[in-house]
């Protein structure tokens, strides 16, 4: 990653001015999460669970939804609880975000490794900077996901590029965001991911401001 993409992906210096970890459990479709996040200026965002990433969690709890089997990518991990769900439900995940996100998500993966181990195979780590190398994944996902990774405008070209070369084959999008007007998310799902994709509402959490997108590439 050049300095300018780097730019792209700000770290707040005075978000985290000490740098410790704080353990939360978690526990959903019958599974108890021990997620680790370590705050530090260096993971900026990429330190905590975010409430999206839980309401996505819960999405697939009340839906009952079928991951069983499926090949599943999630970007913008941070502390990789979507992703390591749906791997302890039985999936094929990979796991993305930024290179300095990796080792939290490796950490998380490894503490929540089953006793009798994983029920498909062990979720992958990898870093995926957007709209840089995700021509060296793959476009045969069943799913592709993501939990607040849609709040800085200067990357939704970058995201949507990363999208629509990961789903060329057919995958289906579960993107769970906090509307944040003053970031232009609603933008986002109105004008940006639209241009390339059949965008649906499928919950909308008024008190939380949080909403879950479905979405699928349009045909050429």
């Amino acid at each position: 990653m050049n300095e300018d993409q780097e730019n792209i992906f700000p770290v707040d210096d005075d978000l985290f001015d000490e740098t410790f970890s704080a353990d939360c459990v978690y526990t959903f479709c019958g599974e108890e999460f021990k997620i680790n996040q370590a705050f530090s200026a260096n993971l900026g965002v990429a330190a905590p669970v975010w409430d999206a990433a839980l309401h996505l969690c819960r999405f697939f709890e009340e839906k009952r939804f079928p991951l069983k089997g499926k090949k599943i990518i999630e970007l913008g991990a941070g502390t990789g609880i979507v992703g390591i769900l749906a791997a302890r439900l039985g999936a094929d995940v990979t796991i993305t975000d930024l290179p300095l996100a990796v080792p939290q998500l490796q950490s998380n993966v490894s503490a929540n490794t089953p006793s009798g181990g994983w029920p498909s195979v062990e979720p992958t780590v990898v870093p995926l900077s957007w709209g840089q190398d995700q021509k060296n994944f793959p476009s045969d996902w069943d799913l592709v996901l993501g939990a607040d990774i849609v709040y800085l405008s200067d990357t939704y070209p970058l995201l949507l590029e990363t999208l629509t070369h990961l789903c060329e084959d057919g995958a289906v999008v579960y993107l769970s965001s906090k509307m944040r007007k003053e970031h232009g998310t609603p933008c986002f799902y109105d004008d940006d991911l639209p241009q390339k994709f059949q965008v649906e509402l499928v919950q909308r959490d008024q008190e939380q401001n949080i909403n879950i997108y479905r979405a699928t590439l349009r045909d050429v």
